[in-house]
């Protein structure tokens, strides 16, 4: 046996490959019980999520809060149950109450949708991505003016709404509101159009468009974009209604108007209406505007003759309207 240090005899091998056996089988032990806790804290965390549910079923906020929270303290992992653990905390909020035990449950409440949003997105599980759309929509409500009125905040997580679904048109409608609201009106109108541009064939488009305008004053872009509206949906009377709705409204309303521009907008308001009739006949709300454009009509009316067959029109057209109101409220006719 060589007394160097280069050279080990069978004696040293066999030790070192003992001790190296040693080693592995302790590393196996050592995985093997960090895979059994694993196991346990997964399933007492599986146990709470399922007591919780029962308890956020019957509406037991408090209970449902402190079951998610054990959850989650088991196996952090459980994206699913920041959302639940989120909107439990929400419902527990009371608007209006300066408590400090009351308002520190909205900063958890978006604490939690904040983490959830987060850790659903990276699943990648089509429920998941459903869920984390949902997760960001009540994230934008506890922004809101009955919340934590916080619009700053509430912008990029509409901001990721859209990333998340940009054909989806009620997301550029709650960012365009929060542009609204703050007085930044050029986004708010670049906001809705660009909703326009991802779902050119939604009704709801032009109506926000529409309203919008209608908020700012703006008469002529509003009538615009509920004409718009009609041309998308050339079979439906209420688009037609609408659009006359608004020109009797400015024409009975604004005072500054010339008599020419409101002769102009009631004769608009009549063919829109006639245009609601022809495709229902027996639309009372419609047969009411026409009864009402009519009598505006007849104010503007210099010819005598002419003013009192406008209101006798008008009361044929009221007359009707209740007619069918009584029949339908009988049944008879059914």
């Amino acid at each position: 046996m060589s007394m160097n240090g280069g050279n080990v005899g069978p004696m040293g091998r066999r030790k070192e490959s003992a001790t190296a056996m040693l080693l592995v089988m302790v590393a196996m032990f050592g995985l093997l019980a960090t895979a059994a806790c694993s196991k346990v804290a997964n399933l007492k965390a599986i146990m709470a999520y399922k007591q919780a549910n029962k308890a956020y079923g019957v509406q037991d906020w408090k209970r449902a809060a402190a079951l998610y929270e054990d959850a989650l303290q088991a196996d952090p992992n459980l994206a699913q149950v920041y959302f639940y653990l989120g909107n439990s905390y929400d419902n527990l909020y009371k608007p209006g109450i300066k408590d400090p035990t009351n308002e520190a449950l909205l900063p958890k409440a978006v604490q939690n949708y904040e983490l959830g949003a987060e850790k659903l997105s990276a699943t990648g599980k089509p429920e998941d991505l459903k869920l984390r759309k949902l997760t960001l929509q009540y994230l934008v409500a506890a922004y809101g003016p009955d919340k934590l009125n916080d619009p700053v905040k509430a912008e990029p997580a509409v901001q990721r709404m859209i990333q998340l679904d940009p054909t989806d048109p009620t997301n550029y409608f709650a960012l365009a509101n929060i542009y609204e609201q703050a007085g930044v009106y050029d986004e708010a109108e670049k906001v809705l159009n660009m909703a326009k541009e991802a779902k050119p064939g939604d009704p709801a488009v032009y109506m926000q468009l529409a309203g919008y305008y209608n908020r700012q004053g703006l008469f002529d872009k509003t009538i615009g974009a509920l004409q718009d509206r009609a041309a998308k949906e050339p079979t439906n009377p209420e688009a037609f209604y609408t659009l006359a709705t608004y020109y009797w409204d400015e024409a009975y309303r604004d005072t500054r108007l010339k008599e020419s521009e409101k002769k102009t907008y009631v004769q608009s308001g009549i063919d829109a209406i006639d245009h609601a009739l022809q495709i229902r006949a027996d639309y009372v709300e419609a047969l009411v505007y026409k009864n009402l454009l009519l009598r505006l009509q007849a104010n503007i009316e210099k010819d005598p003759a002419k003013q009192q067959a406008l209101i006798k029109q008008a009361d044929q057209l009221r007359d009707k309207a209740q007619e069918i109101r009584k029949t339908k409220a009988t049944g008879v006719g059914d």
